[in-house]
């Protein structure tokens, strides 16, 4: 090969590699819902909706994407400045919303507890990687919500929030499917914000459930 021949083929591969580098840069650019691909690691003890929050915030800029201010979809039953209850949907701003595949999950709130385009293809975390769901092993396909199926909280006597995700002791958890699939062919079943609850708040509990701690997050801007 000769020397010009070379060079030809080296430019090639960079041009190659740069665009897509480019193409990475672009999607991740444009995502404004993932899945977050590890959890706490303390099970439901996320340091409260500012600690997830702070979590979807770090993973997303890790994956290039730390230019949006990001929200964890979880509902609390208490607000510490309020002492009212948050709704999961009333924290992830208007939408639209796509993953990191530049694929539309839903256009807006009311569309995203409609109709979401969420299901074991699109379910990707912040690196564009699938989630696995249920025929994969393991099964994650548990996502922690502590809402019910129209992202609002539950009750203040209903512990369904890991006594707002500050302990992985005491309480349980609400969860979704993310492949929106179940044992059950029932609407709980197929939700993706309310399946079933946890067995406890554990991070050995929330695996045995089905889960692995992971939660959804969202763009706000």
């Amino acid at each position: 090969m000769t020397t010009k021949l070379k060079l030809a083929t080296l430019a090639s591969v960079a041009l190659l590699s740069l665009a897509g580098a480019g193409a990475l840069y672009a999607q991740q650019n444009s995502m404004s819902f993932f899945v977050t691909s590890v959890g706490s690691g303390k099970g439901g003890d996320l340091g409260g909706l500012a600690g997830a929050d702070a979590h979807c915030q770090a993973l997303a800029q890790a994956a290039g994407a730390g230019n949006k201010t990001w929200h964890a979809y979880l509902s609390s039953n208490t607000n510490p400045n309020n002492g009212q209850a948050t709704n999961a949907r009333d924290r992830i701003g208007n939408g639209p919303w796509y993953n990191a595949k530049g694929v539309m999950i839903a256009k807006d709130v009311n569309d995203l507890h409609a109709n979401p385009n969420i299901n074991k293809e699109t379910l990707l975390d912040e690196k564009g990687n699938r989630i696995k769901v249920r025929g994969d092993t393991p099964n994650m396909h548990d996502m922690l919500t502590g809402s019910d199926m129209q992202g609002r909280a539950f009750p203040a006597n209903l512990n369904l929030t890991c006594n707002n995700w500050t302990s992985s002791t005491f309480g349980s958890a609400m969860l979704g499917h993310g492949d929106r699939e179940g044992i059950a062919d029932t609407v709980y079943q197929h939700s993706p914000f309310a399946a079933h609850m946890s067995r406890d708040c554990t991070q050995a509990g929330l695996v045995a459930t089905g889960g692995n701690g992971l939660f959804y997050c969202f763009a706000v801007q």
